[in-house]
């Protein structure tokens, strides 16, 4: 039995099954829904009310809610800077629409920004306010007062001030800063109190969302990315709750800092309160099919006279690591690369820095490619080296099949002393490559969750590396050089049903890349390449060595 190659091909189903497993967990087969072509208010109102407000104290599950409050579009602000287009509902002042103008939703529509906060065909909005004892949301949603309905960020920063006096004496300043290049947007409410009485209150902010599905996702077979909440706390620093978890039971935890995010394809949304507060988060499905995620802030308590501050974060952008990591702690995690990120966060940076060099992502994975060829190569040339040697040995072995072939005990006996006597290895070959895979299965989720690969091209037809070939020419290129790997390695003395899954292989493979993003088939068809040049080097140095070492003998035999 020819042990070396059963092992090989096992290998190669395990990656298959790995990587066609992870991803059926994390992506669902569904279709994008289309972006709308402008920031413009969309003729549908959102309902957003006090029904959508958590109720009660810091440590209080968040299950009271009242009747929601149409507002009318009139009522809105708009906000514009270079990294985010935003709509502010006055009634709340929440933010019901935020755009990307540096995203284009689609390369045929480069004008157009996507959209990650929406409201009309779909609800995304990140709210905000104060409940608790003399919270001006509690009841119902408070209606602000601003300056103007639009405001443009010309300078470094940009303060967008919203007002409302309660009939409690409370008066409030709900302040939104922008800041240029930035995607994180500074919440801050100043309070004051106006009344003859000492008041409470707890700042709140949430994420509410539909179950529409994710405009980011890439499309084709299988290839939307996980959609749902996450936390980060004090107990867990990464934890994803889906939006069937929530439709089961709801989420609470308190926790020092922290932050709440529903992420997507290549964005995310994320609150991040103050670092030193301890807050209350939860996570649910609303009785109106709306999923919440969210936190309450301890209790403000003011005495007459006396004003007061909460202040919290929202991120609305992409999901870059550098900046998410300035933003809060963990966030960086929401770029999620799965059980062998110890080995994929080296290879993106390796990626990042190419790519400082040549300007091109395409290039970038192609240099990337060959230069973990040339870091492994110690490995896959033993490999070769050990799968050369054994074929050296093919006619022995073919004849202790036909000794032996009824007999399978004896041929595994007669094989084995063969192995012995000759000191091979008949793992020797397969072993460094079973080193290689948690490479493959790494850089595979590099190259599918890294935002920066999102729209960029590499040349001729490819014009976005995140996507599938349009014409199908790479993964077909990929396929015709694994048949020749395949060849390459295959044996005289092969077993005819290993010889038939070692055929099978390229197809399967050519079938699966078929629908896969383009940067990844690249990677696999530069790999296939420089595995057939290394294995042909290979092969010619060895067969070299062994006539020479034939020739030292003719020479020896005469001098004799």
């Amino acid at each position: 039995m020819d042990v070396r190659r059963i092992t090989l091909i096992a290998g190669l189903a395990i990656v298959s099954y790995l990587m066609i497993f992870t991803w059926s967990n994390d992506y669902s087969n569904t279709r994008p829904v289309a972006q709308e072509t402008s920031v413009a208010a969309s003729a549908v109102t959102p309902s957003l009310g006090a029904s959508d407000v958590p109720a009660g104290n810091v440590d209080t599950e968040t299950d009271s809610r009242v009747a929601d409050q149409p507002v009318s579009t009139g009522n809105q602000v708009r906000v514009f800077t270079d990294t985010l287009n935003v709509i502010i509902d006055l009634n709340g002042g929440d933010v019901i629409l935020a755009a990307l103008p540096q995203y284009p939703a689609s390369l045929e529509t480069p004008d157009s920004p996507f959209k990650i906060l929406e409201y009309g065909d779909r609800t995304y909005n990140a709210q905000s306010g104060l409940v608790g004892a003399d919270g001006i949301d509690t009841k119902a949603r408070a209606r602000y007062t601003a300056k103007q309905d639009r405001f443009d960020l010309n300078g470094s920063q940009l303060e967008v001030r919203l007002s409302h006096v309660a009939d409690s004496g409370l008066s409030v300043d709900k302040v939104f800063t922008f800041t240029q290049g930035s995607y994180l947007i500074g919440l801050r409410f100043e309070l004051t109190n106006n009344s003859t009485r000492t008041l409470s209150t707890n700042m709140f902010a949430q994420l509410r969302r539909d179950k529409s599905e994710d405009p980011s996702s890439m499309g084709g077979i299988g290839m939307n990315s996980y959609l749902g909440t996450t936390f980060s706390t004090v107990e867990s620093a990464y934890e994803k709750v889906s939006f069937k978890d929530l439709e089961k039971e709801k989420y609470t935890n308190t926790s020092t800092g922290g932050w709440v995010a529903i992420i997507q394809h290549y964005f995310l949304t994320a609150w991040v309160p103050g670092a030193n507060d301890t807050n209350g988060f939860y996570g649910e499905q609303g009785g109106n099919g709306l999923y919440y995620a969210g936190f309450k802030a301890p209790t403000l308590v003011i005495a007459p006279g006396e004003t007061a501050q909460a202040n919290a974060g929202l991120y609305v952008g992409p999901k870059d690591q550098d900046s998410l990591i300035v933003v809060a702690k963990n966030l960086e995690k929401t770029v999620d690369y799965g059980w062998l990120w110890w080995i994929a966060q080296p290879i993106f940076k390796l990626m990042q820095f190419i790519h400082g060099l040549v300007g091109n992502w395409g290039w970038s994975i192609v240099l990337m490619t060959l230069l973990l060829k040339l870091l492994l190569y110690p490995l896959t040339s033993a490999s070769y080296r050990s799968m050369a040697k054994m074929r050296k040995f093919t006619p022995k072995i073919q004849e202790l099949r036909e000794l032996y072939g009824d007999d399978r005990a004896r041929m595994s006996q007669e094989t084995m002393k063969l192995y012995q006597k000759e000191k091979l290895n008949p793992l020797g070959g397969c072993l460094p490559m079973l080193v290689q895979m948690p490479v493959f299965i790494a850089l595979y989720w590099v190259l599918m969750e890294s935002v920066e690969l999102r729209q960029s091209p590499f040349m001729f037809w490819i014009v976005d590396l995140s996507i599938k070939d349009p014409f199908f020419v790479l993964p077909l290129l990929m396929g015709g050089s694994m048949f020749v790997q395949m060849q390459m390695q295959q044996q005289p003395s092969m077993d005819p049903m290993q010889a038939k899954i070692m055929k099978f292989m390229p197809v399967m493979f050519t079938f699966m890349f078929l629908w896969f993003p383009a940067g990844l088939t690249l990677y696999w068809f530069i790999n296939n390449l420089s595995t057939i040049t290394q294995q042909h080097m290979v092969n010619k140095s060895v067969a070299r060595a062994d006539a020479k070492l034939v020739q030292d003998k003719l020479i020896q035999k005469n001098k004799a």
